[in-house]
């Protein structure tokens, strides 16, 4: 509407109007750079280089107006064809979820990753559930993730991928705590 402030980026709706699961990239794929969307800021800041030799294996982002066990929007990583932008809102279908536990000792937090299809992708475009995923890209993602939180000194233990049902569930919960 003409005269009223655009919403930001975290405080988009996490559903649009086709009840399709929107998610905001702050990490294309291929990149070694981590973006983070910084609400006080209303903008996108460095938050991290990966090291050499390891990059996002798929676009990376948060799914908005969710709360996370970590405090954070819910993370989602989303199946496209092409990289997409730092920003972009891409419209995405559940597929499921890689549940795991980050931190270091006794400091460690649940911190699932939403796995995803961009609704706009021709080589994902018949994935509905996380079996129509071929493991080796499911092991691939989960090994990134231990990597990347091995480079920043922190450890990842996954504790299960599963399907798009737990996925809905675990959205759900965390847009009900962002709404308090």
């Amino acid at each position: 509407m003409p005269g009223q402030p655009s919403p930001r980026l975290d405080q988009l709706p996490s559903l649009n109007e086709s009840g399709e699961v929107l998610a905001v990239i702050e990490a294309s794929r291929g990149s070694r750079n981590k973006l983070k969307f910084d609400s006080a800021l209303g903008s996108f800041v460095l938050h991290g280089v990966l090291p050499s030799g390891l990059v996002y294996p798929y676009d990376f982002g948060f799914v908005p107006s969710t709360l996370a066990d970590d405090g954070d929007p819910l993370d989602i990583l989303v199946l496209t064809d092409e990289p997409a932008q730092v920003g972009v809102v891409v419209p995405c279908r559940l597929l499921g979820v890689l549940v795991a536990q980050q931190g270091q000792g006794r400091s460690k937090v649940r911190n699932d990753r939403l796995l995803a299809a961009a609704v706009h992708s021709q080589r994902y475009a018949d994935a509905r559930v996380l079996k129509d995923v071929t493991r080796d890209v499911l092991d691939d993602v989960q090994r990134f993730f231990i990597a990347h939180n091995e480079a920043r000194g922190q450890r990842f233990e996954p504790q299960g991928q599963y399907g798009a049902a737990r996925a809905a569930k675990l959205l759900e919960e965390a847009r009900r705590r962002y709404a308090g």
